[in-house]
């Protein structure tokens, strides 16, 4: 009878945190925050996570460009797709009139004034489910359920509580973090994004797009514009 209890709280969770949307999500660290963010100090990370397919996916791969994560625990799935999916949307405007089994293939949208012969640098939105309440022998079942309802878009399925451990995590909203193209941790946030809030988020990615090109590194990767609070 445990067995089959057990079997059946899993499912419930599986139900409430598929993500069958285009994204791929990652990590924020620096400033203020959408809804109260930590400030943590600037670091270069590399997250490690397997998807529904088994394939082994790191950050560190991604220098270069811009790593957004987007996360949530079952209660905050359906609001984190969404934001997600509007995110790879907004830096790759095609992905919403081509099947999602060609949206990671799209463009990313350039940047104005960018200097000639050099490439602009992409904008990764990933997915990541956090799924920590799972038991071990149920990880088969939960991969088998995202093969399913998400055939075509990877999503990082994280057994180990990685996100919570190395970001923190609010219960029933969206979290995000963002790792800028030297793959530090310059900003996370939790919570929901108005249009006034995506437009100051989308900003802040370009920013650390900009940031890449050789005549702004000497700058240096100081901290992201602070964020006005409601």
């Amino acid at each position: 009878m445990k067995k089959i209890c057990l079997f059946v709280h899993c499912a419930c969770i599986l139900r409430g945190i598929i993500v069958s949307t285009g994204i791929v999500a990652i990590v924020f660290q620096a400033n203020d925050s959408v809804h109260g963010s930590e400030k943590r100090p600037e670091r270069s990370v590399n997250i490690v996570m397997e998807d529904q397919f088994r394939t082994r996916h790191e950050t560190g791969t991604l220098r270069g460009d811009v790593v957004v994560l987007v996360y949530a625990e079952r209660h905050g799935s359906d609001a984190a797709r969404s934001l997600g999916r509007r995110l790879h949307i907004q830096f790759h405007p095609t992905a919403e009139k081509v099947p999602l089994s060609e949206s990671f293939r799209q463009p990313v949208v350039g940047l104005t004034d960018w200097p000639a012969g050099i490439e602009v640098p992409n904008v990764h939105v990933i997915a990541v489910a956090c799924l920590s309440e799972i038991p071990k022998p149920f990880h088969a079942v939960a991969r088998a359920k995202f093969r399913s309802d998400s055939p075509h878009v990877p999503v990082w399925l994280d057994f180990e509580n990685i996100m919570k451990k190395s970001c923190g995590l609010s219960v029933g909203i969206p979290n995000i973090v963002i790792l800028d193209t030297e793959g530090k941790m310059r900003d996370t946030r939790s919570g929901h994004v108005d249009d006034r809030e995506f437009g100051e988020l989308t900003a802040a990615i370009n920013l650390l797009r900009r940031e890449s090109e050789p005549r702004n590194r000497a700058v240096g990767s100081g901290p992201l514009p602070s964020k006005k609070q409601q």
